[in-house]
C-alpha cells in the first residue's frame, strides 16, 4: 500500500554540448583566463552562441592580457565540437567581442574604500538579490537525488564519447536527461522514468541508441535498488536528434540555473552563476549558502535544510538570513542559525576569503551542476568540528 506521503519529483540535466552550457563554458573560461593572470579581476561575461557565431559581451576590469579568441575556441574544442560536419566548429566559428570596462558606478559600490554617499569602507555586494543554499541526506553528495541522477547520466555519456571507444563514434556533444524519482515519507524508493535525448550521427539506428543508453549508461550509473521492472525509459523520444548544439538552437549564458543548482528541489534566487567573478553575490553568496547548508546536514543538525541570504548592492552585510530545516532538525532552527552566525561570515570580502575564490576554478563548476562535486571549495566541510562545537554550546 502506498505511503500517506507519496509523490514523484523530476529533475533534468543538460550535457556539455547543450547550447546554453556551451555559452556558460565560454563565459567561465573567460573568467578563469583573467584570474590566471590577475586575481583581482572583475568579470561579468555573457555569451551567445548560434549556428557558426559566438558573441561575448559584458564588463571586465583586469590587468590580464587575454587572447579571447583562443579562449573561446579552446572551450569549444574541449566540449567536442571538432567534427568535420559540425556547423558550430571550434576552428571555424566567427567570434564577436563586445567586452567593455566595468561601470565606475558599480565599481565604487563594490570597492573596499569609502566613496561619496557610501556609509562604509568594506567591500559591498556587487548587486542586490536573494540567494539560496540547500542540502539533504538523500545522496552521499548531500544533494537531491533526482538532479544528481540526471547529472550522472550526462557525465557518463560525455565520458564514453570522449574516450573514443569503438562503436560509440555516433555520439555527439549535445544531450539532455531527466529522472523522475518516487518518494515515500520523504525517502527515494524508486525511479519511475528516465529520459535521455542525445545528439547522434545520421547513420545510427534508434534501436541502437536506445539499447546503448539503457544498458551502457542508465544501468551502469543509476542505483540498482531504485531501477526496476516498472521503470520506463524514454530514449530520444522524438526519434531523431542529428542537428544539435548551437546549430539547432541558440544558447545563452545563465539559462540553466535550475540545472546548475538543485534541480528545482531547493529554491533559486534567480541569479545566474557562470561568467561572474566572486564580487557578484549571485554567484559567491549562492556558493556560501550551499557551503553552510552542507555543514548543517553533515553535522547531523538536520536531515534537510535551506538557507536564504539577501543583499543590497554596495552594502557589505546581508540584509537578512533565513534558515528552514523543514522539521528535520535535531535541535531548534534558532539554535542552528545562531551557530551559523557564530562560525560563518557572510560579507562578500569574507566569503571570498573563506572559500578562496580569487583563482581560476570556475570551469570546473560549469557542467553537471555547481554543487555536489568533489574539488570545489564550497563542497568541503572544513569548519565542521567548529560548527558542531558551536551548536553544542548553544544547546547547553
Amino acid at each position: 500500500m502506498a505511503s500517506h506521503d507519496s509523490y514523484t519529483f523530476s529533475s533534468e540535466s543538460v550535457g556539455e554540448g547543450h547550447p546554453d552550457k556551451v555559452a556558460d563554458s565560454i563565459s567561465d573560461s573567460v573568467l578563469d583566463a583573467c584570474f590566471a593572470q590577475d586575481r583581482f579581476s572583475r568579470v561579468a561575461c555573457e555569451t551567445l552562441v548560434k549556428s557558426d557565431h559566438v558573441v561575448i559581451a559584458g564588463e571586465l576590469t583586469t590587468k590580464a592580457k587575454v587572447n579571447f579568441e583562443e579562449v573561446v575556441r579552446a572551450a569549444i574544442r574541449d566540449i567536442g565540437y571538432v567534427n568535420d560536419d559540425d556547423v558550430f566548429h571550434a576552428d571555424k566559428v566567427f567570434i564577436t567581442n563586445l567586452l567593455t570596462k566595468q561601470s565606475p558606478d558599480i565599481a565604487q559600490g563594490v570597492d573596499e574604500r569609502k566613496a561619496e554617499g557610501k556609509k562604509h569602507a568594506k567591500m559591498g555586494a556587487g548587486d542586490q538579490g536573494i540567494m539560496f543554499g540547500y542540502a539533504t541526506t538523500e545522496t552521499p553528495e548531500l544533494m537531491p537525488a533526482p538532479v544528481m541522477f540526471a547529472h550522472r547520466l550526462n557525465r557518463e555519456l560525455a565520458r564514453i564519447r570522449k574516450s573514443g571507444a569503438k562503436g560509440t563514434e555516433w555520439i555527439r556533444p549535445d544531450c539532455k536527461s531527466q529522472v523522475a524519482v518516487r518518494y515515500e515519507d520523504g525517502v527515494p524508493v524508486a525511479i519511475e522514468n528516465v529520459v535521455i535525448s542525445t545528439q547522434h550521427t545520421a547513420d545510427v539506428s534508434h534501436r541502437q541508441i536506445e539499447k546503448f543508453c539503457i544498458e551502457q549508461v542508465i544501468r551502469k550509473v543509476l542505483p540498482k535498488a531504485l531501477v526496476g521492472k516498472k521503470t520506463e525509459y524514454l530514449i530520444n523520444p522524438t526519434g531523431r536528434f542529428v542537428v544539435g548544439g548551437p546549430q539547432g538552437d541558440c544558447g545563452l549564458t545563465g539559462r540553466k540555473i535550475i540545472v546548475d543548482s538543485y534541480g528545482g528541489m531547493g529554491r533559486h534566487g534567480g541569479g545566474a552563476f557562470s561568467g561572474k567573478d566572486p564580487t557578484k553575490v549571485d554567484r559567491s553568496a549562492a556558493y556560501m549558502a550551499r557551503w553552510v547548508a552542507k555543514h548543517i546536514v553533515a553535522s547531523g543538525a538536520a536531515e534537510r535544510c535551506e538557507l536564504q541570504v539577501a543583499y543590497a548592492i554596495g552594502h557589505p552585510e546581508p540584509t537578512s538570513i533565513h534558515l528552514d530545516t523543514f522539521g528535520t532538525g535535531a535541535v531548534d532552527d534558532a539554535v542552528i542559525l545562531a551557530a551559523v552566525k557564530k562560525i560563518f561570515l557572510f560579507n562578500p570580502a569574507e566569503i571570498i576569503r573563506q572559500l578562496d575564490l580569487r583563482r581560476p576554478i570556475y570551469r570546473a563548476s560549469t557542467h553537471y551542476g555547481h554543487f555536489g562535486k568533489k574539488g570545489l571549495p564550497w563542497e568541503v566541510t572544513s569548519k565542521l568540528a567548529a560548527f558542531i562545537k558551536a551548536i553544542n554550546s548553544n544547546v547547553r
